[in-house]
């Protein structure tokens, strides 16, 4: 592998990933009310489908570009409508119910995996934000070994900001009350609804 694609790939990745979204706000709620393994494994859901939309933007598939983008309206209520469900269920949780997730988190880690994983995969925009900032900053795979490369860092870079961001969270875990995590679900569902109406206003734009 190239060195130097790798680290552009990881910046690129880094900074995508660390953009404040329904997303992020999901897997600090998740890490505040489950734990530091729920919330790593919700972030690796979307350092995967970060690498994904990637790897088609360094691979320069513009035919799957395309099908997406001619797909972007069914991708975007489908991501809306999720959104809502998530933005519902995470507005009613209980925090003695979520505290006490601990004990069956195993059990629910490849649920949360493959929901950030569906959410990420059905915003359209990511892979064009992949596209833009490849073509910005000149960074091109060129060949299959610099694309595997360029995939490689932006699946390393998004990882590393979900460690950080899991880390420092849970950090904190302790000192949270459950009043304070029930005031963290409430403002949680909020936004996320928030985010979901924009979804779907987009949608039908």
């Amino acid at each position: 592998m190239d060195p130097t694609l790798l680290v552009r790939g990881f910046v690129l990745g880094f900074t995508i990933a660390a953009a404040v979204g329904p997303i992020s706000l999901l897997c600090i709620r998740r890490t505040l009310a489950e734990g530091r393994v729920v919330g790593l494994v919700s972030g690796m859901g979307v350092a995967t489908a970060d690498a994904s939309y990637g790897a088609i933007a360094a691979f320069g598939l513009t035919a799957v570009t395309d099908l997406l983008m001619d797909g972007r309206r069914v991708l975007g209520i489908v991501g809306g409508v999720f959104l809502l469900w998530l933005a519902w269920r995470t507005f009613r949780a209980v925090p003695s119910e979520a505290a006490s997730a601990d004990s069956g988190a195993r059990r629910g880690l490849a649920a949360a995996y493959l929901s950030t994983l569906g959410l990420t995969l059905t915003n359209p925009m990511t892979i064009l934000s992949f596209a833009a900032l490849f073509v910005g900053l000149g960074v091109t795979g060129g060949d299959a070994a610099g694309a595997a490369s360029l995939t490689a860092g932006v699946f390393a870079g998004s990882a590393a900001w979900w460690v950080v961001l899991v880390w420092v969270v849970g950090a904190l875990r302790s000192r949270v009350t459950p009043r304070g995590l029930r005031a963290v679900n409430l403002a949680s569902g909020l936004l996320i609804g928030a985010f979901a109406v924009v979804a779907l206003a987009s949608a039908f734009a």
